[in-house]
């Protein structure tokens, strides 16, 4: 993501701060809603701060993962433009990944987004992928999506020369991972269930003091694409597999350039090229804190992950509203 040849890095490093503060903005404006019952509120308060806080990021960004099509969203929609000018991107947004869990006020709601040279993210439609995922320093392929939750556990805690007891798998509270979580459960291993949330899931297995070993189960599939830019910056695998409920899905995937509607899905299919990768807590999680209100301030922690450098940083940001009261230039 050369923005200038001269000074590429200088650059990328500026702009590795530009998206902290977007997704500081989506973070603070949505925390005004955690608990009060009302998820559209608080996504959409997310959505507009978000998409106000773009206009002073110096890119030329188009929205390929985003909050629907055109007709479906007023904003953040896929194929709309963003920045104040600069380098053409490609855009993944999640302004509020954790509707539910915001309204209600529990744990691992998110702000996020993550950036890639044009033509660097998988256009996923909104459908489900099956997924999962484990964090760096392993073997290439030591999980497989088509092996069993048993054989996948062995060979992990082979790799990470431990018991299967010592191992946590991180998925989402749904019936449909009953029979993976009794799998998992049978053959030893831990079971970490979330509500929402399945982006910070699976970046959870790439960060040690989060305690997850292993993500897997069905989840949304631009959720995918957000999770693997995470992982293309820190390290980490992941296969991803669309799920179709019908032919109208199937279709769709097909319009978006996706022509064997088998296919698994690594890091590298889903993220490529130079990606950025920012996220802000906005409820406390397994990887960030949450957002900390008083009359006049917040305090937010965020972490924003290059991956050519490999360079990861979480940022804990202090906001005075005396002195800048509009959030969405946080």
């Amino acid at each position: 993501m050369s923005i200038n040849p001269d000074a590429p890095l200088q650059s990328d490093r500026n702009l590795a701060m530009e998206l902290v503060r977007v997704t500081e903005a989506a973070a603070i404006s949505a925390s005004r809603w955690i608990g009060r019952g009302d998820k559209n509120s608080a996504d959409g308060a997310a959505v507009d701060a978000m998409r106000r806080a773009f206009d002073s990021v110096a890119i030329t960004g188009t929205v390929v993962i985003g909050e629907g099509e055109m007709d479906e969203a007023p904003m953040l929609y896929i194929g709309e433009k963003v920045g104040s000018g600069g380098p053409e991107v490609d855009i993944a947004v999640d302004p509020l990944e954790g509707t539910s869990i915001c309204a209600r006020g529990m744990p691992n709601a998110i702000a996020t987004l993550a950036v890639a040279e044009k033509g660097g993210f998988l256009h996923a439609p909104d459908i489900y992928m099956d997924k999962i995922a484990v964090g760096p320093g392993l073997p290439d392929g030591v999980v497989h999506i088509d092996a069993s939750p048993k054989e996948n556990l062995r060979n992990l805690a082979q790799a990470k020369k431990s018991a299967i007891e010592d191992l946590v798998v991180c998925t989402l509270d749904r019936d449909r991972h009953k029979d993976i979580i009794r799998a998992c459960r049978e053959a030893g291993a831990r079971i970490m269930l979330i509500p929402d949330g399945d982006v910070a899931g699976v970046v959870a297995c790439s960060q040690p003091e989060a305690g997850v070993d292993m993500y897997i189960g069905w989840g949304g599939a631009p959720e995918g694409v957000l999770a693997a830019a995470a992982l293309r910056c820190i390290g980490g695998q992941m296969q991803g597999r669309l799920i179709y409920e019908d032919d109208a899905q199937r279709e769709r995937a097909k319009s978006m350039g996706i022509t064997d509607p088998d296919r698994i899905f690594g890091v590298e299919d889903m993220a490529r090229g130079d990606v950025m990768f920012s996220a802000t807590g906005v409820t406390t999680g397994a990887m960030l804190r949450g957002v900390q209100r008083t009359a006049n301030r917040a305090i937010t922690h965020s972490i924003v992950m290059r991956s050519k450098t490999g360079t990861v940083r979480y940022i804990e940001g202090h906001h005075n509203f005396a002195i800048k009261p509009n959030l969405f230039v946080a």
